[in-house]
C-alpha cells in the first residue's frame, strides 16, 4: 500500500502542479491579501483535491461524466465563478490602486475564510478534476475498495497539494514587499483577473 500511496501522491502533484485556475487563485489571494491568504486559498485547494479523490471513489464522478446535465452545469457553474474571481480580482486592484501599504498585512479572519472558500470553490467545480480523479481512482481502488484505503489516498493527495501551493503562497509572502507598489499590485491584479477570466471562458466553451 505504501509504493501505492506515493505514486499516488506523486501523479497528484505533478497535475497540481501544472498551471490552471488553482494556481492562479492562490497567486491573486497570496498578493492581494498577503502570504496568509495566499496559505488560507492553498488550503481550500487541498480539501477541493481531497473531496474529488473521495467522490470518484465513491462513484459520484462517473455518474457527473454519464450524465451530460450534470456535467454541464458542473462546467458552467466553474465557468461562471472563474469569471466571477477574475472580474472581482481586477475591480480590486483598480480600487486599490491608491493603496501605498501591503493590504493583507493585517488581513481579518473573514478574508481567510473568504480565501478558503475561493479554493475550495475553484477547485470542486473544476470539470476537469473530476475526469482526471474519474480516471485515475480505478487505478488504485478497486469495487470493493477498502475505504480505510480511500481515506489515505485523499489524505496523500490533499497533502501533496497543500504543500505545493503553500510553497507558492509563502515565497510570494516573500516578496510581498514588491507588491506594495501600486502599479505592480494592479497589474498582477489585473493580469491575474484577466487569466481567471481567460480560463473560465475555457471552461465554459471545452467539451
Amino acid at each position: 500500500m505504501t509504493g501505492s500511496v506515493l505514486l499516488f501522491a506523486g501523479i497528484v502533484l505533478i497535475a497540481v502542479v501544472s498551471p490552471g485556475p488553482d494556481f492562479v487563485i492562490v497567486l491573486r489571494n497570496a498578493v492581494a491579501g498577503g502570504s496568509r491568504s495566499g496559505i488560507a486559498t492553498a488550503m481550500g485547494v487541498a480539501v477541493g483535491v481531497s473531496f474529488w479523490v473521495v467522490a470518484a471513489a465513491a462513484g459520484a464522478t462517473a455518474l457527473v461524466s454519464a450524465s451530460p446535465i450534470a456535467f454541464d452545469v458542473i462546467r458552467f457553474a466553474g465557468a461562471a465563478y472563474l469569471a466571477y474571481l477574475g472580474a472581482r480580482a481586477i475591480m480590486q486592484a483598480w480600487r486599490e490602486r491608491g493603496t501605498v501599504n501591503d493590504p493583507g498585512a493585517d488581513a481579518p479572519a473573514q478574508r481567510h475564510r473568504t480565501s478558503f472558500g475561493q479554493g475550495l470553490l475553484c477547485n470542486v467545480l473544476n470539470p476537469k478534476a473530476a475526469v482526471f480523479f474519474l480516471a485515475l481512482m480505478p487505478q488504485f481502488v478497486g469495487a470493493d475498495g477498502d475505504w480505510a484505503d480511500i481515506g489515505v489516498l485523499a489524505a496523500s493527495g490533499g497533502i501533496v497539494t497543500a504543500a505545493w501551493f503553500l510553497a507558492v503562497a509563502m515565497l510570494v509572502g516573500r516578496i510581498r514587499k514588491l507588491f506594495q507598489r501600486r502599479a505592480v499590485r494592479a497589474a498582477v491584479g489585473t493580469a491575474t483577473g484577466s487569466v481567471l477570466i481567460g480560463l473560465g471562458a475555457q471552461v465554459a466553451l471545452s467539451t
